[in-house]
């Protein structure tokens, strides 16, 4: 029997090895008064150990799930595309939304995250009025518009 999950309204976790990146998304969200908090992990390693409780958050109540996760691809350790395919590949976060957010350009990587069930593939903006944007935008889909089942099983 599947474990039950819940989910953590306007809980982000953003997987992001670039430290100007993850504070340009922090800020820009915070700009727009967008009331989440916000889960940072730096590498692809470090996301699965939080979205699973292993390793350094072995201790945290995975049963609780992020509203949405933002996922670079190009991570150190395991790379996006990885984090993705084993976030869809368990049931119990099969159903949580997955936002690509990153400076690939390259089709194959687009193309490859909507096959392993990317909800959306965002190319990171260069300059912050942009980027402060999409956050806004972002926020606004998955926090107001956005309607998420249960996670019950």
């Amino acid at each position: 029997m599947m474990q039950s999950v819940t989910v953590k309204k306007n809980l982000i976790l953003l997987v992001e090895d670039n430290p100007t990146d993850e504070l340009l998304t922090i800020e820009a969200l915070k700009e727009h008064h967008m009331p989440v908090e916000v889960i940072v992990a730096r590498n692809g390693a470090e996301a699965l150990d939080y979205i699973f409780g292993t390793g350094k958050y072995a201790d945290r109540n995975c049963i609780e799930l992020p509203s949405f996760i933002l996922l670079d691809l190009k991570l150190p350790k395991i790379s996006g595309l990885s984090v993705l395919k084993k976030i869809r590949s368990d049931d119990r976060t099969r159903i949580v939304p997955v936002v690509i957010l990153t400076s690939s350009k390259e089709e194959q990587d687009m193309v490859e995250s909507y096959s392993l069930g990317a909800n959306s593939y965002i190319q990171k903006p260069v300059n912050y009025q942009e980027f402060s944007v999409i956050a806004e935008q972002l926020g606004i889909y998955w926090f107001t518009l956005n309607q998420l089942p249960r996670y019950d099983s």
